[in-house]
């Protein structure tokens, strides 16, 4: 299980660091857990799947 913080995340979707963010506030991509600054933490397959369904939606 490989986890990624919110700047990972961000840097993979090619995405702002707050927008990561709020897709988790709005459950659209899950967390697997907090880091020690209580920033959530996804798991990296999570994230492939969401990229792949979002660039199968129209984009992120």
């Amino acid at each position: 299980m490989a986890l990624m913080t919110v700047a990972e995340v961000a840097a993979f979707l090619a995405i702002q660091e707050i927008r990561v963010e709020r897709l988790a506030r709005e459950n659209l991509l899950v967390a697997a857990g907090k880091d020690a600054n209580g920033k959530p933490l996804f798991e990296q397959d999570d994230v492939k799947r969401y990229k792949t369904l979002a660039e199968r939606l129209g984009g992120i």
